[in-house]
């Protein structure tokens, strides 16, 4: 993301023509889509997230008094007024504004600076599909108000805990770190292997000659609305049967061992989590050695956990990674990505393999009867910086 791209050059249109002057700060954060280990972030496991091309920008500049007034470009130049001198209260369920403030109440207590502004807000991750617009947009709007006020380098770790907390407590969803901490720590041309309980990150390079692909299903999610808060607490349930502080201190003979007495729902919520640990780690493996075909056996797999022991996987999207798959063969593979219930499905695919793919693709939406949605390929990219300021 450039200074001359159109949603920055969008983001500071809007921005002048809301308060007449130039913005002091410009702060980006990408979206990111997630190549394995879903679920796993609150249970303190592995991760393999890849930060995106798209993502939500920020243009700020300070304001004299205790005030952060926002205006959000994409909900027709709507507009937020708080002060931040006074407590903070959320609004109802699914206001955008529930980040605005959020963020604002969260800066302090993680430690990093705040001060009045002026906002607009802008971003181009496609919605409802889980690459993690809410994410992008939390994570923008800390590094921008922390740079107004004089922090220009955050702490990236208190950056990701600050969008997290927000999520938790103004916008309604118990979400992991994986999202915040991808956003934050993105790095051109790698996925990243996150470690969820030390946050600890390690670039994982992208294969040469291949493609990330994102497929939306058709089928919009709404992660708040979803099950994902009842997931997690079946997960705190399965860590409590086992006698773990989380299920990443669970591995696969302990599970078994302890099936027994174990609610049947509990033990493949639990059992998809372990194995999708074990997953993460190898397919990092895979790709440090361009081994396509191992990837696209641990993604496949992951689907299938997500879909039968996770239960977070809808029909639509199953027979699009199962048209992908066949399409793809042994050069890579396709899944689910995100929280479920709909959204995108992610394919890894060899270069020689795109052609085979698209085809695949239109036959897809004419069997089911579906309008085509409009897939794009996706570009590992850098994480949250600023643009200007």
């Amino acid at each position: 993301m450039s200074q001359s791209s159109p949603l920055v050059e969008q983001t500071i249109a809007a921005f002048r023509e809301a308060y007449g002057h130039e913005p002091e700060v410009v702060a980006f954060a990408p979206g990111r889509v997630n190549l394995i280990g879903d679920h796993t972030d609150y249970n303190d496991g592995f991760a393999l997230p890849c930060a995106l091309q798209f993502g939500t920008v920020v243009a700020a500049a300070p304001l004299a008094d205790q005030r952060i007034i926002a205006r959000a470009v994409d909900f027709g130049a709507e507009q937020d007024e708080l002060r931040i001198d006074a407590p903070i209260a959320p609004l109802g369920q699914g206001h955008w504004q529930n980040h605005v403030r959020g963020i604002a109440a969260g800066l302090p207590l993680f430690g990093l600076p705040q001060r009045g502004a002026s906002l607009a807000i802008s971003g181009d991750v496609p919605q409802g599909n889980g690459l993690s617009s809410s994410a992008s947009l939390g994570v923008a709007l800390g590094l921008a108000l922390a740079a107004l006020a004089g922090e220009r380098r955050p702490d990236r770790q208190v950056l990701a805990r600050v969008a997290q907390w927000s999520e938790h407590q103004y916008v309604g969803c118990a979400c992991g770190l994986l999202d915040q901490t991808a956003s934050a720590f993105g790095e051109q041309g790698s996925a990243l292997l996150l470690d969820c309980r030390s946050l600890a990150v390690e670039p994982a390079p992208f294969p040469a000659d291949t493609t990330i692909l994102i497929v939306p299903s058709g089928v919009a999610r709404g992660l708040v609305d979803s099950a994902y808060n009842e997931r997690r607490m079946q997960c705190r349930q399965a860590a409590a049967h086992f006698s773990v502080e989380s299920l990443r201190d669970l591995d696969e003979a302990r599970l078994m061992a302890g099936q027994d007495g174990c609610d049947a729902t509990i033990f493949r919520r639990a059992r998809h989590v372990v194995t999708e640990n074990a997953r993460t780690l190898l397919a990092a493996a895979a790709m440090a050695r361009g081994d396509l075909a191992e990837l696209g056996r641990l993604m496949r797999a992951s689907h299938a956990s997500l879909r039968d022991d996770f239960e977070v996987s809808v029909a639509a999207v199953d027979a699009l990674v199962d048209a992908l798959n066949a399409a793809i063969g042994e050069g890579g593979g396709a899944r689910m990505t995100g929280g479920g219930f709909g959204g995108c499905v992610v394919a890894v695919v060899a270069a020689d393999r795109l052609a085979n793919v698209e085809r695949a693709l239109s036959a897809h939406w004419q069997q089911a009867g579906q309008p085509a949605q409009a897939h794009f390929r996706g570009i590992p990219s850098a994480g949250a910086r600023l643009l200007r300021g």
